[in-house]
């Protein structure tokens, strides 16, 4: 009789369980429902396809993500599991294939989109073959408070009621103590038995960094850290997607846009090219990335802040889910605080929801401004802690300083009610503080501002102040409600609680960047490159050859390269570089039947250069 840890070995080709995988596994074959908070790529999907193989029947699959279905059916029918899917992509004649295979036990597994619990056809359906187990993908989507709130979700547990003896695994990756809680009380899942891992991503560096040219800083970013490396770069609008895209396509790198307004068939190929290009850089709007399961996502970009930090964790997970080194960049301005905090207050909803969205925006600015450890600032958001500082993000390895800014901050309110009251008009952050240091602009001397009380005024600060720390000085008055914008006219405007300031009732601190930092772009580590920093040449020849074999096999099949081979998977090919096929059973992710298929491709990919050489224009590879 079949153990897990012999289906994890002998099917999925990985020698050991990570974490507590394979306590949650018994737990769910034991008949009991199981809730798992589990970190992106931390191999929550083991946790119920394992069960699906050693349970009679089937497992269904409900999850919210269709690109997420499609990747995942293609990856087990390539390890000979019986596998299917039902969502809105499908034609009537698919749709009926998979359900006759369903009603005549021939799948292990079938992928539910949750639009279809609504059905009576979908409780036929179901009625018709034997469940095994309920598995329910992004359980944070049921929180009417969380970043990703889906109607649908609500309706879970009554579905999942018409077989109440069949066990559940409801898992996440994003849940604060707040969206625990609402899981588990509207799954019904009081009685299940929880697990919640540590959430941290210690392979992810987070780097934060002002923004003033956005453009050629992404592209320093890509060219000093992840150069040929595959990234997706998050944008807000389409327009700015594809400028973007263009942008870099014009500096020679493989850049495609992504957003709502491509066509089906647009979206297909940009995805299909996404999963087997090892290359290509994906700039999107936040539509893009929602299940996409490409393990070797090297880094993620933002040019525009996220909603919240529930939005940025799950988005910055996505880089570098095979557990090698990946990178997490954001730049940001006083004009993206300032277009969060209009969406914020822009939205539609009764005062407790939108005080929610404002201290979920509150929340994100004062992690970006933050000059302690980012990893610890993230953990502690999630309920967890890290005890020391992790070493791996801007804050660690450039640390900045605060500075008092009181003084500083009356004189920019100071300025701002003077502009008002005497001259009828507002500036910017840029101009407000042309103004203060008393810089004879065009826009001084248009508007006659030296006769104002606060024109030079910043030559009396007892400190110095740099256009970067007026700039956070700016930033922490915004995010701390001191000042706010002029929605007619998009120039700052004082607050209630500006008073408390120009009193001198509240003392305020700002960011001050080191040197090291503020030249970043000069100093970055290169520590991404995972391969190559972790690879001999010979090793990088070695798992360059497979790399383009493996992806003109994907391209054959029109499936996700990680369905053919895991990027780690191909680096341990070439460290042990196996001379047989007795010496490629072990190696991690190389299951028995796909030594069977890929074997001799691969043992003759490891042939010398020079035999390779000579015969590779002849030799055609089995696909």
């Amino acid at each position: 009789m079949l153990t897990p840890k012999d289906v994890l070995q002998k099917v999925f080709g990985f020698p050991h369980f990570r974490g507590k995988q394979e306590e949650i596994i018994h737990t769910l074959l034991s008949g009991k429902d199981v809730f798992t908070l589990m970190p992106t790529g931390g191999g929550k999907s083991l946790c119920y396809q394992i069960p699906a193989l050693l349970m009679p029947g089937c497992a269904v699959v409900i999850s919210p993500l269709i690109s997420l279905m499609h990747d995942q059916v293609s990856y087990l029918k390539s390890l000979g599991i019986r596998a299917a899917y039902l969502n809105a992509s499908l034609t009537d004649e698919e749709i009926q294939t998979t359900q006759t295979a369903y009603q005549n036990d021939e799948l292990d597994l079938l992928y539910l989109a949750p639009e279809r619990l609504n059905t009576d056809r979908t409780v036929a359906l179901l009625s018709q073959g034997k469940i095994s187990l309920f598995a329910i993908d992004e359980a944070h989507c049921v929180s009417q408070w969380g970043h990703d709130f889906r109607p649908e979700y609500l309706r879970i547990f009554q579905f999942t009621q018409n077989w109440p003896n069949i066990p559940r695994i409801v898992m996440t990756a994003t849940a604060t103590q707040q969206t625990y809680h609402e899981i588990i009380d509207r799954l019904g899942l009081s009685q299940a038995a929880c697990f919640v891992e540590d959430v941290d991503r210690p392979n992810i560096k987070y780097l934060i960094e002002d923004k003033y040219k956005e453009k050629e800083q992404l592209l320093s970013f890509i060219h000093q850290e992840c150069l040929g490396q595959s990234g997706i770069v998050y944008c807000l609008s389409r327009h700015k997607a594809e400028s973007i895209a263009a942008y870099l396509r014009e500096k020679g790198l493989n850049a495609l846009s992504y957003h709502a307004g491509l066509s089906s068939e647009e979206k297909k190929i940009t995805h299909q090219r996404f999963q087997t290009e090892d290359d290509i850089i994906i700039v999107a709007t936040i539509a893009f990335g929602m299940g996409i399961d490409k393990p070797d996502v090297r880094f993620v970009a933002h040019l525009d802040l996220p909603k919240s930090i529930e939005h940025y964790y799950q988005e910055t997970g996505r880089a570098g889910r095979d557990g090698l080194p990946a990178l997490a960049w954001m730049c940001y301005s006083v004009k993206d605080i300032i277009r969060l905090q209009r969406f914020v207050d822009a939205n539609n909803g009764d005062d407790f929801y939108q005080k929610h969205s404002q201290q979920l925006a509150q929340s994100l600015l004062n992690f970006c401004e933050d000059i302690t450890c980012r990893r610890k600032n993230l953990l502690s958001y999630f309920g967890q802690t890290l005890h020391k500082n992790c070493g791996n993000c801007d804050n660690c390895l450039t640390p900045s300083t605060e500075i008092e800014v009181t003084m500083a901050s009356q004189m920019i309110l100071s300025a701002v009610y003077r502009l008002r009251t005497q001259k009828s008009m507002g500036l910017g952050a840029s101009k407000l503080i042309e103004l203060l240091e008393g810089k004879l602009t065009a826009t001084v001397k248009k508007y006659d501002l030296t006769s104002l009380s606060v024109f030079g005024i910043a030559k009396k600060l007892p400190y110095a102040m740099d256009d970067k720390t007026w700039q956070n000085t700016i930033k922490r008055l915004l995010i701390d409600g001191y000042l706010t914008v002029d929605e007619a006219f998009g120039t700052f405007s004082l607050t209630e609680k500006s008073r408390c300031v120009l009193r001198g009732e509240v003392h305020l601190l700002a960011r001050k960047d080191s040197m090291q930092k503020v030249n970043n772009s000069k100093n970055r580590m290169h520590a991404i490159s995972a391969h190559q920093q972790i690879m001999t040449p010979e090793e990088q020849f070695y798992y360059d050859r497979l790399s383009q074999w493996r992806l003109q096999l994907a391209k054959n099949h029109y499936v996700p390269a990680f369905a053919i081979l895991y990027n780690k998977t191909l680096l341990d090919i070439v460290r042990k570089m196996p001379k047989n096929k007795g010496e490629l059973v072990g190696i991690e992710g190389l299951p028995l039947q796909k030594i069977e298929q890929y074997g001799e491709d691969i043992l003759r990919l490891l042939e010398a250069k020079d035999t390779l050489e000579t015969d590779s224009r002849e030799h055609q590879f089995s696909l």
